[in-house]
């Protein structure tokens, strides 16, 4: 790869404000270093706190009872000999427990094979030939939002895909990443479908509004019209991000003949063929498995989908998604020709997350440390008493919410253990002032999601981090933080602005789900 510097032009101010704030992100230290580094300082002031007293009590969902209590919480001490003794004793459980590992590792197994037989290459210059260039990067947007209904899938295969299908348009690649991990994560609650957050919200929303109104019950497609309306306001949102503000500030990307898009070979079309007839068969099996009433992976009690082995065990699916038509490619195409060949594709797969595991074991024992200590609890409740305390109402209440929320989620990347911490103490206060429980749940996920894209705790960010480092190997947290960082402003502002119209028009979040409570 080799990359030239355009002609220098006067540059503007966004344009060298986000320049500052790569320079200066960048002067940080490694980001593994730097995941040390604030581990150190998360015990030293843990221990300042801890000797002040610090703690705040507060109402939360007990989510094995389902009721709720009053909990009070302390700063823990981690300098204390008990707190060294646990850090020491679950380091290794601290990193093969972190919620990102799994999830790459399972995934890693099928898109590894897929990619080294050759059928995401041959895929995704199919799709460059058939997609219009000027919707390549609408498209990447789109389908990141849509990919949350797969859990957290979209973050392992979209983004890297995204700049893979940008370079076969013979645009810059990291253009690409960017436009694929706003919408996986910028746009984590807006979707067509109904996903499988919605249910785990609605479920924490119900028990919180019924300390008010005993009968009141949020289902889980509450915000259902919304999150419509809002897959098409990112949509658009991110287009014109990408294309007007990021990927004119990148310098011009020359791909290596190794990235460079060749056309489909007999043999290639021989294995699209093989591959598209096993995803047809492992489609009709799986909705066999799923469709009818008493499936095998319904719910073998309510006999639901949302809530069931089929959406437990998502991860695994998606994984055969890619794993069966990337071996029937490969026995097509020729690039496979035994079980051998197979296993070798997943060992090359695996050795290439090298570097992400070395962040990984670094950030899983800060964040370890960091919830530990109920900082997060601390910070959250502590904000969220300091805003009940200004007594907003209406519309300036629902934006500070918003915004609030948005800050915290920098700290808790968590959103159900958000959630389940702020809906007690805002779903009964923000019903005594009028406003739905539905409108509070649509309120916080929008400042959980536009956040993420730059918030360095979220377990997937170290993933993007070394996804840009293969296309700019200079490339560091402020790399990535000064990319997304116009993308987190321009979907909290329009984002915010949508549900400022919805609230003055009076419009139903979803079915049976009001914008106004009466007591």
């Amino acid at each position: 790869m080799s990359a030239k510097v355009k002609p220098d032009k006067k540059k503007g101010f966004v344009a060298r404000s986000l320049d500052s704030v790569e320079r200066v992100g960048n002067a940080l230290p490694n980001p593994a270093t730097l995941f040390f580094i604030l581990t150190l300082i998360t015990m030293v002031i843990s221990a300042i706190c801890s000797a002040a007293g610090v703690s705040v009590t507060y109402d939360s969902i007990d989510l094995a009872s389902g009721q709720m209590a009053e909990k009070t919480v302390s700063v823990v001490n981690l300098l204390s000999a008990d707190s060294l003794r646990h850090m020491v004793t679950t380091v290794v459980t601290n990193f093969t427990g972190f919620f990102a590992l799994g999830t790459v590792f399972t995934i890693i197994l099928g898109v590894g094979v897929a990619d080294g037989s050759g059928f995401m290459s041959a895929l995704l210059r199919k799709v460059a030939t058939s997609t219009p260039k000027s919707l390549v990067t609408a498209v990447v947007v789109f389908l990141g939002i849509m990919s949350n209904i797969a859990s957290s899938t979209g973050y392992v295969v979209l983004v890297p895909l995204g700049a893979i299908l940008f370079l076969a348009f013979g645009r810059h690649p990291i253009a690409g990443l960017a436009a694929a991990f706003a919408g996986v994560s910028g746009g984590w609650s807006a979707n067509l479908l109904i996903g499988t957050n919605d249910p785990m919200f609605a479920g924490m929303s119900t028990q919180a509004a019924q300390s008010i109104d005993p009968s009141y019950t949020v289902l889980p497609v509450a915000n259902w019209y919304f999150c419509v309306v809002s897959t098409v306001l990112l949509t658009i949102v991110g287009t014109l991000i990408t294309d007007k503000l990021i990927e004119p500030r990148l310098p011009a990307y020359k791909a290596d003949e190794t990235e460079a898009v060749q056309g489909i070979t007999m043999d290639e079309k021989r294995g699209m063929k093989f591959a598209g007839i096993s995803v047809l068969v492992y489609v009709v099996i799986m909705l066999i498995l799923v469709l009818p009433q008493n499936a095998l992976l319904r719910h073998p009690e309510t006999n639901g989908i949302l809530q069931s082995p089929f959406m437990s065990g998502i991860i695994f699916f998606m994984m055969l998604l890619f794993l069966i038509p990337g071996i029937f490619f490969g026995i097509g195409a020729g690039t496979i020709k035994n079980d051998k060949d197979v296993i070798e594709l997943m060992n090359k797969a695996i050795s290439g997350l090298s570097s992400f595991m070395v962040l990984i074991f670094f950030a899983a024992q800060f964040t370890a440390c960091f919830n530990y200590s109920n900082f997060g609890t601390v910070l959250s409740v502590s904000g969220a008493r300091f805003l009940k305390d200004i007594g907003f109402v209406g519309l300036p209440l629902i934006i500070a919410f918003i915004i609030l929320t948005a800050f915290i989620n920098i700290f808790i990347a968590v959103d159900s253990a958000k959630w389940a911490m702020m809906a007690p103490i805002f779903v009964p206060m923000f019903m005594q002032l009028g406003l739905s429980p539905e409108l509070t749940q649509m309120a916080y996920r929008i400042g959980d999601s536009c956040t993420n894209i730059i918030a360095p705790l979220m377990p997937f960010f170290v993933l993007t981090v070394a996804f840009f480092q293969k296309y700019d190997k200079k490339a560091g947290i402020g790399t990535v933080i000064s990319t997304m960082v116009p993308y987190s402003i321009a979907f909290l502002i329009s984002w915010t602005v949508l549900l400022v119209v919805w609230y003055l028009l009076g419009l139903p979040l979803g079915p049976g789900a009001p914008i106004h409570y009466s007591i």
